[in-house]
């Protein structure tokens, strides 16, 4: 399957990073906390996401609480931080029982937890801006998939497969809390996730920068791996059960479908997202 050509985004703007969050002027976007969006910071947990938080230059990081465990296994990563120079707290000693009681129940924390201030905001402008620099650059774009479990499986998977961001609504989209990012794995600190209030003007911006839309979906007249994906591609997917809403695929260059079959039809969203970054990377 051919793609027509799309305009590309001005030259002359400074090239993406090789990973972490994209330059921003905006104002820090506020974590997500239970109780809704706000300004105030939030708990991360589990060794992976700690750890990656705790390595990145651009999060602030404001308390880190441990166990004796949990903080024997993060000794490597607090030296790393030291020998690179970055300005981190000391630690607060807590046992277990403290650590369950100050996060969600069942919550695997591995005996560490850090108290962070919000990342820097990327808007769909930053992405499109750092694009115009990589011919192939790779985006998924979820159209109100609100699980948080799904979404921080699908940021690994996108860090994974080196996709540059991951895109979802302002609207029904799960909060930024630590249940996302301990299923992210620590993937919420390398690929940006970009909130946007319209998703259609979304789509429209990316397929201005260069972007080839394809939309994941059960009804796809061709199968992914025939579409021509070694462009700038935005691979859109929709919530389980739900889909792609109607206006979400008008507006896609096309419709792709995985070719699963038997009498399992169709994969849960983050497992798609899996299989259809895999899939780009092979065609690539």
């Amino acid at each position: 399957m051919t793609r027509s050509k799309k305009p590309s985004a001005p030259h002359g703007q400074p090239p993406a990073p090789s990973k972490g969050h994209f330059p921003s002027h905006r104002e820090s976007r506020g974590e997500r906390s239970s109780s809704g969006r706000g300004t105030q910071g939030v708990l991360l947990y589990g060794l992976h996401p700690v750890a990656a938080a705790w390595l990145n230059p651009e999060r602030r990081i404001h308390r880190l609480i441990a166990t004796e465990t949990g903080r024997a296994a993060l000794e490597p990563v607090l030296a790393q931080a030291k020998a690179r120079g970055l300005q981190r707290p000391g630690l607060m000693p807590a046992d277990r029982n403290d650590l369950d009681r100050m996060l969600p129940p069942g919550a695997v924390h591995q005996g560490v937890a850090v108290d962070v201030a919000p990342l820097p905001e990327t808007g769909i402008e930053d992405v499109c801006v750092a694009a115009d620099s990589d011919p192939s650059a790779l985006v998924v774009v979820l159209d109100q998939v609100t699980d948080p479990h799904n979404v921080g499986a699908i940021l690994r998977s996108a860090s994974a497969f080196g996709a540059k961001a991951v895109v979802v609504t302002e609207r029904n989209a799960p909060e930024t809390t630590g249940v996302l990012a301990k299923s992210a794995s620590g993937a919420l600190e390398s690929v940006p996730l970009v909130r946007v209030t319209n998703l259609a003007r979304a789509l429209a911006d990316l397929q201005q920068a260069g972007f080839w839309t394809v939309g994941l979906a059960e009804s796809g007249q061709s199968t992914l791996a025939q579409c021509n994906l070694t462009g700038r591609t935005a691979l859109v997917m929709g919530a389980e059960g739900a889909g792609l809403r109607r206006l979400t695929m008008e507006r896609c260059d096309v419709i792709a479908r995985l070719p699963t079959q038997g009498p399992v039809g169709s994969l849960n969203v983050s497992n798609a997202a899996a299989v259809a970054l895999y899939e780009v990377a092979r065609l690539r």
